[in-house]
């Protein structure tokens, strides 16, 4: 019945094959969620077939002046902060929903993910790892305005919370966030391109190795997105260097070829 539900879908031609999966992983949600209350033998969307994604390697992102008009025209001082973290930490949206301030470290400059929280639960990071990313000068202010509240400040205290210290939701936050985007006049982004935004500075700074790790990306080919869209500025420069220097090394090879071929 599943698999006829996939079929039935992807033939229909309405919805891509992003939200033909999402569909997919919902249901997939729902059969674990029986499984742990109701003692479900199996989980049978689990063989069901997911759509095949092309990547076309386009990414849309905020330049560090738009992040910063963004934040200018956000709703609260928390908004605010939390887009600019988002944008300067590449952190998710479950990341920065379970950020707590003993994850931040204003010594070392470092921020740990340690938890995710999504669809009302509380687990481990997407890449099922902890891991930590640089906390920039950029970024410090949004945490350091947070740190100076009266209430919810202490280490187990959510950073980014609901005015009772709970989570904060993700729903509202997003509306929050393209209100905020077309107060700021800008164009409508997905808050996730606030993570592809710090993806992209970050290739530009750092190994690709350890792009990879800030982002807890499983598979370094996530990460070279981030390369293709922003290529060295420099590349044009570069590689006209390397040709230009290396014309007398092309000329001799190609006579020596062309004597060896007429020898045969």
């Amino acid at each position: 019945m599943l698999d006829d539900y996939r079929v039935r879908l992807v033939g229909e031609e309405t919805l891509s094959a992003r939200s033909v999966n999402k569909l997919l992983v919902q249901l997939h949600a729902i059969f674990k969620r029986a499984q742990r209350l109701h003692k479900l033998p199996s989980n049978t969307a689990a063989g069901v077939e997911r759509q095949p994604l092309r990547r076309s390697g386009d990414i849309d992102v905020l330049t560090p002046a738009e992040v910063e008009a963004l934040a200018r025209a956000a709703e609260s001082e928390q908004d605010a902060s939390l887009f600019t973290a988002a944008a300067f930490t590449g952190l998710r949206m479950g990341e920065l929903r379970a950020l707590r301030w003993g994850d931040v470290d204003f010594a070392a400059r470092r921020v740990h993910v340690r938890r995710n929280y999504t669809s009302r639960a509380l687990g481990d990071p997407k890449s099922g790892k902890v891991r930590s990313v640089p906390l920039i000068d950029q970024a410090i202010p949004a945490f350091d305005r947070l740190s100076r509240r009266e209430r919810f400040t202490d280490r187990d205290d959510l950073v980014f919370c609901s005015p009772t210290g709970g989570y904060v939701d993700d729903s509202r936050l997003r509306k929050r966030y393209f209100a905020a985007l077309e107060r700021a006049g800008l164009k409508r982004l997905r808050f996730h391109d606030l993570r592809h935004t710090f993806g992209t500075l970050a290739v530009q700074a750092f190994p690709l190795t350890d792009v990879m790790a800030y982002m807890g990306h499983a598979d370094i080919s996530t990460t070279m997105v981030y390369v293709h869209h922003v290529p060295r500025h420099d590349a044009a420069e570069r590689l006209s260097r390397v040709v230009a220097g290396s014309g007398d090394f092309l000329e001799e090879n190609v006579s020596r070829n062309v004597s060896r071929t007429e020898r045969f």
